[in-house]
This record gives structure tokens, C-alpha cells and sequence, in this order.
């Protein structure tokens, strides 16, 4: 099987069972974003831990849930981005989602590691196509605005973004 065609199939397998779908309670923000070029949208929530005491570096993503509407790629993206980030510390999930972020937005330059990105990598291919990446960042870019506001300590904020264009997105 081809790369490109085993890629494929991991996005589809995302997208036909996502995994952590659905919002749940007991989350510390809530953000609504949407990718106004196709409709796409996400409202996603975010659940952090932290010891007492301890500094944000020590902060675990404890959930994410959410609720999505879109095309196949926004969806199973924010179905890795669950898988990748929950049970993590906060720094190491976003530098995997900076690792994301700098594969999809490359334009095909770069190939992503693997190791960080798991099932992540079979989002490189859309690099190559500028109205998708919109669609890939979509979740990843709502969970670095809830993980902020988490943060921030504005729990149980509720606020909706539109997703930046794909050439102003960073992480």
C-alpha cells in the first residue's frame, strides 16, 4: 500500500469513528471557531489539571471533548489532536501541536516527525493544499485558545473565533 493511500485511510478511519467526540462536563473553557472560507466548525472544551502548588509546567491536559461539523480533514485533525494531547503535560501538547502546525503550513517542505505527530503524520499531504490547512488547524487552534483561557483562568468562558487564514496561522 502507498503512502499517500495508507494516509488516506487514517483520516477516513478518523473521521468514520472520532475518537473523544462529543462535549463532556467538568471542562475549564469552551471555544467555538469556525473556518468561514468552507463552514467548517468546532466547539471544543478543555478540562487542565495542576497539582497544588506546582508550576504551569506541570499542568496535564486532563480531556478535550467536542462537537464538530465539517469536511473529513477538520474532523479527524481534532480526533488526533484528542489522541495526541490528553494525558499529556500542556508544554509537551503544544509543541506537538507547534510540530503540527509547522507540517501543515509548509507547503510540503516539511515531512513532520512521526514519533511526536502519531497518526498526525497523515496530515502532511495537505500542506500541499492551501484552503485545506484551514480545515487540518481547525481543532488544533481552538485547543490552544481553550487551553489559554483555561489558563488564564477564565473557566467555563464560552467565546467564538473565526480561523485565521492559513498563512497568519502559528502556534
Amino acid at each position: 500500500m502507498k503512502m499517500e493511500a495508507l494516509y488516506q485511510e487514517i483520516i477516513l478511519d478518523h473521521y468514520r469513528a472520532p475518537h473523544h467526540a462529543g462535549l463532556r462536563e467538568e471542562f475549564d473553557s469552551q471555544v467555538h471557531h469556525v473556518n468561514p472560507t468552507c463552514g467548517d466548525e468546532v466547539t471544543l472544551r478543555v478540562k487542565l489539571s495542576q497539582a497544588e502548588g506546582a508550576d504551569t509546567s506541570a499542568v496535564v491536559v486532563e480531556d478535550i471533548s467536542y462537537d464538530a461539523l465539517g469536511c473529513s480533514i477538520s474532523q479527524a485533525s481534532t480526533s488526533v489532536l484528542t489522541d495526541l494531547t490528553i494525558g499529556r503535560s500542556l508544554p509537551e501538547a503544544l509543541a506537538t501541536l507547534d510540530e503540527f502546525n509547522r507540517m501543515v503550513t509548509s507547503r510540503g517542505t516539511v515531512e513532520g516527525d512521526e514519533d511526536v505527530l502519531g497518526d498526525g503524520i497523515a496530515f502532511a499531504g495537505v500542506s500541499k493544499y492551501p484552503a485545506r490547512v484551514k480545515c487540518a488547524l481547525l481543532g488544533w487552534m481552538a485547543f490552544k485558545d481553550a487551553a489559554s483561557q483555561a489558563l488564564d483562568g477564565a473557566g467555563g468562558a464560552q467565546t467564538e473565533q473565526a480561523a485565521p487564514p492559513a498563512g497568519e496561522v502559528t502556534a
